[in-house]
């Protein structure tokens, strides 16, 4: 699985109120779509199975499934929603004026250009009525009309792109599960940490554990499970990265690399990014060059 090719991408994002008693038409979204029930209610089908929609209601949808909606006739429903590919497919040839279309006719749905699922699974029905304020402030920074995007509405779609990976971000911290993601609290620190290589700092992991409230062996064990590496692993890991950069592109010799991070042997530093990269120093920047 390449999983870099994963970037979510909204295409289209509102707020629908619904008139008393409506109902939608069956329907097949082409990309994932998200919905937030925020007032009123009704009811929501999905794939057969029927579901009392109320406020705080949240439901996912993988692209393609067949789902409909309906409006209590007392209390109309309304709910923020969003349409979004977890990467960009381009539909416009086929659908010229939607940026998020649905198929109404499953015959006509066409499966190339139904979007690819997330490679997790993610529950589709959850409650969320005790932060729905927040749901909410964060889908309303995506809203965006159900346009393609142009020349004239390309740099306020890419404000709207960055907000709705804080979004996602948000979505995705909440629904899975811990062995499926990264710890939060590890990967807020992984921020910290670069900023400390960047910055010439080397903070002794105590440091870094007292800092999360966590004791040492608890710390290490989450970060391998979070970085696939150790603490120590995770920093020399970047410092050769940002090294094998320089002897790249660079003029500085060896000895200079090696002071720039702020190794103290020119010797070890050697040692060990030969131990990472199979390669001297040397030989790397002449298999580079």
């Amino acid at each position: 699985m390449n999983i870099a090719r994963f970037h979510p991408y909204v295409y289209y994002a509102t707020k629908y109120a619904f008139y008393p008693g409506q109902t939608s038409l069956t329907r097949h979204s082409y990309s994932a779509s998200l919905y937030f029930v925020t007032e009123g209610r009704g009811v929501f089908r999905l794939r057969g199975r029927e579901y009392e929609a109320l406020p705080g209601m949240m439901v996912y949808m993988e692209a393609g499934q067949c789902h409909d909606w309906a409006s209590d006739t007392d209390e109309p429903m309304t709910h923020v929603c969003c349409y979004f590919d977890w990467h960009y497919v381009d539909r416009t040839e086929a659908y010229p004026d939607e940026a998020g279309p649905i198929c109404y006719d499953a015959a006509l749905l066409r499966q190339e250009l139904v979007g690819e699922a997330f490679p997790y699974p993610l529950p589709e029905i959850a409650d969320v009525s005790s932060s729905l304020r927040r749901w909410v402030d964060l889908m309303q920074k995506c809203y965006t009309s159900n346009e393609h995007t142009t020349e004239r509405t390309f740099i306020p779609n890419m404000m709207v792109q960055s907000h709705f990976l804080q979004f996602i971000d948000h979505f995705l911290t909440f629904s899975l599960q811990e062995h499926h993601i990264p710890d939060p609290r590890i990967t807020k620190l992984l921020g910290r940490i670069e900023e400390d290589l960047l910055n010439g700092r080397r903070v002794q992991m105590e440091a870094y554990s007292e800092s999360l409230g966590l004791s040492r062996g608890y710390f290490f064990e989450l970060f391998k499970r979070t970085t696939g590496m150790s603490p120590i692993q995770y920093i020399n890991h970047s410092l050769m990265n940002r090294a094998k950069d320089d002897l790249r592109s660079s003029n500085l010799s060896i000895m200079q690399i090696a002071d720039k991070y702020h190794f103290n042997s020119v010797h070890y530093f050697s040692r060990l990014f030969r131990q990472y990269t199979g390669k001297s120093p040397q030989a790397f920047r002449g298999a580079a060059r």
